[in-house]
Formats: structure tokens, C-alpha cells, sequence
């Protein structure tokens, strides 16, 4: 099998961050995150509550590794960034693709899973950079997107928001 540089780097990449992960549930290799986090378009994200459970709020969600941590643009109102806000860091992040998570029966929560405490991020070098990136990984869309997600941060209705593996 040919290895290009393409993948080479996001592989390259994805094994780089994933290198100080301290836990993985369900019981998935390394390698199942790396993959994943190299190859999937989506993230499924439900941030958890005071008392651990998981929150109502799950989605599935475009993200950019970028310095070790995965980044996404999302509504200001939604439950994800409010909840960050209200100090409920720590959330629960799927790696992989199965669609909708609505429509996924469930599918998602078999994925390689990862432990993780949200940030927002104000930094508009940070913005910059991860959608400079998010432009080459999402580019059929992002035509469409890209000026939604730089408005959106631009204005504060948008929020970035970085989750590292806890």
C-alpha cells in the first residue's frame, strides 16, 4: 500500500496528539482514536453534568485537531458553549462517522471515545488558524461555511471551542 503525504501528515498528526491520552472507553486501541481523529469528517459531542451523566445536548460536529486538541465552531447558544460557560467543562467526545446521531440508533456510542474539558477560545489567531485549516479539510462546503463561521466569530453569535483530552 502507497502511503502519500497527505496521509502520512494527518496520521502523523493524530498520533502526535493522541500521545498523552490517558483514557479510552470504551476499551478501543490507540490506534482507533488516531484513525478516527485522521480520518472522520465528525466528532460526537455531549457534555456532561455536575453529577457526570451525559447531557441531552449531543451532536455530531465538524472539528479541526490542531496543537494537540479538537476544535469546532458552533452557535453561542448552544448547550455545548453555554454549558462550558456555566463552568460544566468536562464532556464526552465520540471519534468516527455514522451519520446523524439522531438517526445513528445509537451507533456512535460504539465509536472510539475520549474524556474531555472544553475551553472557549477568544483567540482570533487561534480562529485563523484552525479555519484555515477546517477550509482544506471541508472544502466541498466550505464556500458555504467558511464565511458563516468567520462572521459568526466575528460578531459573537459563533463560538470556538477547544476540547483536550482530560
Amino acid at each position: 500500500m502507497m502511503i502519500h503525504r497527505r496521509r502520512f501528515l494527518k496520521t502523523s498528526g493524530a498520533a502526535l496528539a493522541l500521545a498523552a491520552l490517558p483514557a479510552v472507553l470504551p476499551l478501543k486501541s490507540f490506534a482507533d482514536v488516531a484513525k478516527g481523529m485522521a480520518e472522520s469528517p465528525l466528532i460526537y459531542i455531549t457534555p456532561l453534568k455536575a453529577d457526570g451523566s451525559e447531557s441531552s445536548c449531543q451532536a455530531e460536529v465538524w472539528f479541526q485537531l490542531h496543537e494537540g486538541a479538537m476544535y469546532v465552531v458552533t452557535s453561542g447558544t448552544a448547550w455545548r458553549a453555554v454549558a462550558i460557560g456555566k463552568g460544566m467543562k468536562q464532556a464526552r467526545v465520540w471519534v468516527g462517522d455514522v451519520g446523524p446521531w439522531q438517526q445513528s440508533e445509537g451507533k456512535y456510542k460504539n465509536l472510539a471515545v475520549v474524556m474531555t474539558e472544553g475551553a472557549i477560545v477568544g483567540d482570533k489567531a487561534v480562529h485563523d488558524a484552525v479555519l484555515g485549516k477546517m477550509g482544506g479539510k471541508y472544502s466541498a462546503e466550505w464556500g458555504t461555511w467558511g464565511p458563516r463561521f468567520q462572521k459568526g466569530l466575528a460578531d459573537r453569535s459563533r463560538v470556538m471551542l477547544r476540547y483536550s483530552v482530560a
